[in-house]
């Protein structure tokens, strides 16, 4: 069930500020607490320090820890693909991410290229502990790192979490072929199921609701 005593995120999340990765080294903030990056950021040692990072989630099969003894490791073993059970992991990670929050540290997620796995737990913790649907849960993540984009079976275990916590979805996905007034090829349409408006999930865009600016789409 959603954690519902917990705080949501703040009402900016509505609209995003774009954050650029580069001038944070690889690593994007989520939350105060949380950060997400590709695999060579854990094996700096200064940038996690200088960012309070005491935990280190890796979500790859083929990167080791570092099992430096300032850190604390969470080994989640999964290959990017889509059959790959990540939903396995959605609320040991999430949890993990709660309690070290909670004991004023911050958790590093990372895979290989961070982009996949890695923003794909980001995204469950955030619908878990900050009471957000997945659609904007995403959203928050995407405007942080706009690089993200989970694989297809990712986004299939995402929206049954969602429905798991929520006991509704706000997100639908369908192959067909779309074009948007922007007269993009869309090889995936994804629509709110609230208010049935249709949201783009284009082959490097993902799937959101928003302009990069924040601006709904209309």
């Amino acid at each position: 069930m959603g954690s519902r005593g917990h705080s949501t995120l703040p009402r900016t999340l509505m609209a995003p500020r774009m954050i650029s990765e580069g001038d944070i080294g690889g690593i994007a903030q989520i939350t105060s607490s949380l950060f997400l990056g590709r695999g060579s950021v854990a094996s700096n040692r200064h940038l996690l320090q200088a960012r309070g990072i005491t935990c280190i989630v890796n979500a790859t099969i083929e990167i080791p820890n570092f099992n430096w003894p300032q850190f604390e490791y969470v080994k989640v073993p999964l290959a990017d693909m889509p059959h790959a059970p990540i939903g396995l992991y959605f609320d040991t990670v999430a949890d993990k991410i709660h309690s070290v929050s909670r004991k004023h540290g911050a958790t590093l997620v990372h895979c290989a290229a961070g982009v996949s796995r890695s923003a794909t737990l980001c995204i469950a913790y955030l619908m878990k502990f900050h009471s957000v649907c997945l659609l904007e849960a995403y959203n928050w993540v995407k405007a942080r790192r706009p690089v993200i984009r989970p694989n297809v079976g990712f986004w299939r275990q995402l929206i049954d979490y969602e429905r798991q916590l929520f006991g509704k979805s706000t997100v639908k996905m369908g192959k067909s072929f779309f074009v948007t007034r922007l007269r993009l090829p869309l090889e995936t349409i994804c629509y709110s199921s609230s208010s049935r408006q249709f949201k783009k999930e284009g082959r490097k865009e993902g799937l959101e609701g928003q302009s990069p600016e924040g601006k709904p789409f209309s």
